[in-house]
Formats: structure tokens, C-alpha cells, sequence
């Protein structure tokens, strides 16, 4: 057990260390974006951009629409490292591998972490289009980044979920997207293995657990970052609507399609969410 928790210790600092070589910036803020929810990478002031491919231990990002890249630089004042692709169970990668990359966060210095995702709505009142800041969530993914051996210099063996997304910062992403006048609802995030998509009766199973939105992310990275000290914000897309009773066929295609005509709206709250981090 000792020597799992001193290997992952040794595989961050190498990581880290490759990082180091490319940039000196250490980030206060960690972002992490979901499929075709990579434009905020674009208002980046660019210190160094790593592939993922170049970092030791890094797993290697297969989903579609993400690029694999971690970009280190400013957003505004605030000095951050841009996670452009994450990792999923449904391809078959441990929980450890889709950890990794949050505990590197951490490791580079990062206070904070803001997760972005596409995701389906069982919820009319949040059409594909909307943007849903997260207040929960319920994971059914049938798998936990924390089972093992713990090390405590990473994090408690039972860390608190009673707020897994930090109250002041939602209220804050609530406040900036009411001055700029983007429709924000609040929503639980269901977490499910995939990568099919749900049937008409698994949605109406959903829907009574009292989720509002269904996706295949998110909820390691969230476990993992809160046992890491991080604060958490998330924010997702919905890109279909999974409504049992009106259920369509969907495609990748129509998913990406919605998920970049609503980019634009995530990157203007989000950047209105760090530059106002810059004066609190």
C-alpha cells in the first residue's frame, strides 16, 4: 500500500517537473474543458502548451472533440493551467488515470478547479442550449478515484461531499451571469458509466432520482479535487434533450454541433467568473 501511494507521489513530482521545463508560471486556477468546449483556450495569454503525449504518466486523450493539451498562461490577471481534454471511464481508463490529471493541478499549485462539459437534460425547463451551473451530483458510474490505499499528504481517507461545489463561487458565476445577461440554471448532474446513451425508461429513472442532467464525467474529477483541498465550479452544456417521453435518436455530430454554437456564452461567463477572482 505504501509503496502505490509513494509511486503516485513520484509520477506527480515527474510529471510536474516535465511542466517545469516548459513554463515557470505555477496556476492559481486549474480549468478543465469538455467536448467542443475548448474556446476558452483561445483567450489565453500563452506561456507553454504540452501535449499530453509529451508528460510522463499522462494518459492519452481519445474522446472526440478533445485535443489533448495542457496550456499554461493568463486568463486576465489570473495565471492558469487549461486541462483541453479530460479523460473517461468509457474508454477504458482506470480511476486513476482519470484522476491524474486534477491531482496534477493541484501539484502545479492550483487553488481552484472549473469543470465544463456537454451533457443531456431531462429537464424541459434546460433545452440543448442552456448553460447549467451544477449544485450536486449523484454518481452511478459504479466507480470511486478514492478506493485504496490513501495517502494523507494528499487528502483526508473521508473527505466531506455535503458542498462538493463551492457555495461563494456559484454564487459568484450567478452574479456574473446575471450582469451580462446569460440565462444560468441550476442543476444535479447525474454521472453514468457510458458511453451509450440512456433508454426512455433509464431517463425516467434518472429524473425520479432527482437529476436534471445526465453525463459521463465530471464526478471523479470532482471527487478527486475536493480530496485534494480544491474548490470546485462546474458549469455544463446542454447539448440534447433526453426527455423520455419525446426522446429522439442523437448523433456525436448534432451533440458537437450544439455544444460550439453555446461555446461562446460558457467562455464569456467563465471569464467574467476569473476576472472578477482577480479583485476578490
Amino acid at each position: 500500500m505504501l509503496e502505490t501511494t509513494a509511486r503516485l507521489r513520484q509520477q506527480l513530482d515527474e510529471t510536474v517537473q516535465a511542466v517545469a521545463s516548459r513554463s515557470r508560471l505555477r496556476p492559481r486556477l486549474g480549468l478543465v474543458m469538455g467536448s467542443g468546449l475548448g474556446g476558452l483556450t483561445a483567450a489565453v495569454s500563452v506561456d507553454a502548451e504540452v501535449d499530453y503525449a509529451e508528460l510522463p504518466h499522462m494518459p492519452r486523450s481519445t474522446a472526440p472533440g478533445h485535443k489533448g493539451a495542457l496550456v499554461l498562461g493568463h486568463l486576465g490577471a489570473q495565471p492558469v493551467a487549461v486541462l483541453n481534454g479530460r479523460f473517461h471511464f468509457y474508454e477504458g481508463h482506470p480511476p486513476s488515470h482519470i484522476s491524474y490529471p486534477i491531482r496534477l493541478l493541484r501539484a502545479l499549485g492550483a487553488e481552484l478547479v472549473f469543470l465544463t462539459s456537454i451533457v443531456g437534460s431531462m429537464n424541459r425547463t434546460m433545452p440543448p442550449g442552456s448553460l447549467v451551473l451544477l449544485e450536486d451530483h449523484i454518481n452511478l458510474m459504479g466507480v470511486n478515484p478514492l478506493i485504496g490505499p490513501n495517502d494523507e499528504a494528499l487528502g483526508p481517507r473521508f473527505p466531506d461531499m455535503s458542498q462538493p461545489y463551492d457555495p461563494d463561487l456559484r454564487r459568484l458565476a450567478k452574479q456574473v451571469a446575471s450582469a451580462q445577461g446569460l440565462a444560468l440554471s441550476e442543476g444535479v448532474y447525474v454521472a453514468v458509466a457510458g458511453p451509450n446513451l440512456e433508454t426512455r425508461a433509464e431517463y425516467r429513472f434518472l429524473r425520479q432520482l432527482g437529476a436534471d442532467v445526465v453525463g459521463m464525467s465530471m464526478v471523479p474529477e470532482v471527487i478527486t479535487a475536493r480530496h485534494a483541498g480544491l474548490r470546485v465550479l462546474a458549469v455544463t452544456v446542454v447539448s440534447d434533450a433526453c426527455i423520455p417521453e419525446d426522446l429522439k435518436p442523437a448523433t456525436l455530430e448534432e451533440l458537437l454541433r450544439v455544444a460550439m454554437e453555446t461555446e461562446p456564452k460558457l467562455t464569456a461567463l467563465l471569464r467574467g467568473v476569473i476576472d472578477r477572482l482577480s479583485t476578490a
